[in-house]
């Protein structure tokens, strides 16, 4: 069977994250409703804005549909607002806002500064250096016990892992460097269905 590889496509840069995945020869499904994610063996879920995300997802029906095959074991891959609402604690996220809790981390949104703020700057990670491009990025304040850390901007964890979750702070989807995403093709993910 042929690993298909989804990309939450409702909001954010989900295209660049499509042709990342592609790049890998992987098969990739851009995934707007419940039955679309019943054909993926994992999912990307990309950068945007994490609270028009969270009220899309609820309004598509994808909410809780994702939220099932996390916890089944799907592997599953946030960037920036992906990483938002993986998190198992948004400290200044809206009210109505719903994250999947599936990372045991406490995130702050748009910590690194607003859009103006942006930068880009090497990470340490354990295939090398990566570049890292920050965009109104979230900052991981807490990481739980089970959650391994594997990528730092200095001391600051900005790359963390939990079982099938992978979640970045920053996209690496626009650093040109397909590393990260070969490393959740090859590492987390498998050809069955969960």
């Amino acid at each position: 069977m042929n690993l298909v590889v989804g990309v939450l496509a409702l909001q954010g840069a989900f295209a660049a994250h499509a042709e990342c995945v592609a790049s890998l020869g992987v098969s990739v499904l851009e995934v707007r409703t419940p039955e679309q994610l019943e054909d993926v063996d994992a999912l990307v879920m990309p950068g945007g804005e994490s609270s028009t995300m969270s009220q899309l997802l609820l309004s598509s029906g994808l909410f809780d549909a994702i939220a099932q095959r996390i916890a089944k074991g799907m592997p599953t891959f946030g960037t920036c607002a992906g990483m938002i609402l993986l998190a198992s604690e948004v400290l200044d996220g809206r009210p109505d806002q719903r994250s999947f809790g599936a990372i045991d981390i406490s995130v702050r949104r748009n910590a690194f500064g607003r859009q103006i703020d942006s930068f880009e700057t090497a990470i340490d990670t354990p295939f090398g250096e990566f570049h890292g491009v920050f965009i109104r990025a979230p900052r991981i304040e807490r990481t739980g016990s089970a959650v391994e850390v594997i990528g730092r901007l200095g001391d600051e964890p900005v790359l963390v892992r939990q079982g099938n979750v992978l979640a970045a702070s920053f996209h690496p989807e626009l650093a040109g460097d397909a590393r990260l995403h070969e490393y959740f093709v090859t590492t987390m993910t498998t050809a069955r269905k969960v």
